[in-house]
């Protein structure tokens, strides 16, 4: 039988037991909608506010301070268009980096169109935002910075917090897309000194489908989504309290077996970082060397495609995937990779390995087995390896 590996954390998370086991009473005796007055809203209504209370620990805020959402993306369309529409009398300047996920990038997009002008400060070579960089990107105008507080894709840790002083200076607002991060390395949004910040469940063993704004106290923002008055008025529409009670028992899980975690999955990341270059010439490893996410190992491999390495990995048995998983079907140089100085055909060589709680180091083992085979194999089709082949040994 063959072996089955998994390392595809960063797509998403398998569901843990005891989180399906909490959502279930809600899938079915436990129906009614929480907006209504008589008992059947009663327990749905307060299965929410613990669950609220659950995601605002995990990144010590306060329970009000919670916005549930549909998705990580939401909440990032929440958090750039809503926060900018509020604060357009101030001025209609953004700033954003050329990294961020495309619910950032996009969502600013679309504020171009709705008259606002929009910033892109660079990364380097790992992908790290300078603060300084921020700082020359504010105008008087501006009312808002979006930096990710690290990137899924090469795993790179961003300096959020130098960040958020500068933008506190300048009186201007500062989310953070915290997706990758929520749930896998210790938040605290008091600490960080950002204004607001979005996660998404199913990065830390929730649910698909939920997701979160934190949004400090007292800071305006505009709806996207009108009709009733669910989450404070800020988000419409009868709350998915299954998914919703999902994510609060992921946050209090995530929680309390953070260190233990962080331990473990990095010990599966460093060991596959330092044995593959060894095992594999010309391999680009990406992101920053020590300052990343404990599970990402991501990195190019020379003369051939992600996809390619991505489906015969997958034939045996093993899950990864070839850039971000909202653009690995676009069979497209990742921006992130462009952005920080890749050349197209280096970057279109992309993989991702992300472990997760459930990894073992036999899996590392078992990939370090089986993709040198799947490199030399598709090096030997691949016309730019004969031409650099060629080319090293001074044959014209």
């Amino acid at each position: 039988m063959m072996r089955k590996v998994y390392l595809d954390h960063a797509a998403t998370t398998p569901l843990l037991p005891e989180v399906r086991e909490a959502m279930m009473p809600f899938l079915g005796e436990v129906f009614g909608n929480p907006s209504c007055l008589h008992e059947w809203g009663d327990l749905p209504r307060a299965a929410i506010e613990e669950a609220r209370e659950q995601v605002a620990g995990l990144v010590g805020g306060r329970l009000e301070e919670i916005i549930f959402t549909g998705s990580g993306s939401e909440s990032n369309n929440l958090a750039v268009k809503g926060l900018a529409l509020a604060q357009q009398s101030k001025g209609k300047h953004i700033v954003v980096s050329a990294i961020e996920h495309f619910s950032v990038l996009h969502s600013a997009q679309t504020l171009e169109k709705w008259g606002f002008e929009v910033s892109q400060v660079p990364v380097d070579r790992y992908g790290v935002v300078d603060p300084e960089d921020v700082r020359k990107a504010l105008r008087k105008d501006t009312v808002l910075v979006s930096i990710m507080h690290a990137n899924s894709e090469v795993g790179t840790i961003e300096p959020v917090r130098e960040i958020a002083r500068i933008t506190r200076e300048h009186n201007v607002l500062f989310h953070t897309d915290a997706v990758a991060v929520a749930g896998t390395i210790p938040i605290n949004v008091a600490e960080l000194g950002v204004d607001a910040l979005s996660l998404a469940g199913n990065q830390f063993y929730g649910p698909k489908g939920v997701g979160a704004l934190w949004l400090r106290k007292g800071t305006r923002i505009m709806p996207l989504i009108d009709g009733g008055i669910q989450e404070g008025g800020r988000r419409a529409g009868t709350e998915n309290v299954p998914a919703i009670v999902g994510l609060g028992k992921a946050a209090e899980l995530a929680a309390a077996s953070m260190s233990s975690r962080i331990e473990h999955l990095t010990g599966l990341r460093d060991r596959l970082l330092a044995e593959l270059p060894a095992k594999i010439d010309h391999v680009v490893v990406t992101g920053h060397p020590g300052n990343r996410l404990p599970g990402h190992t991501s990195f190019c491999v020379e003369f051939i495609e992600g996809e390619a390495m991505l489906m015969l990995l997958n034939s045996q048995g093993i899950a990864v995937s070839s850039g971000s998983a909202c653009t690995s079907r676009a069979l497209k140089a990742s921006h992130v990779l462009i952005a920080m100085g890749l050349s197209h055909e280096i970057a279109q060589g992309s993989l991702l390995l992300s472990f997760g709680s459930g990894n073992s180091m036999e899996d590392v083992d078992y990939v370090l087995e089986v993709l040198p085979p799947v490199i030399s194999r598709l090096r030997q089709m691949s016309p730019l390896y004969a031409k650099f082949t060629k080319a090293s040994k001074g044959v014209k």
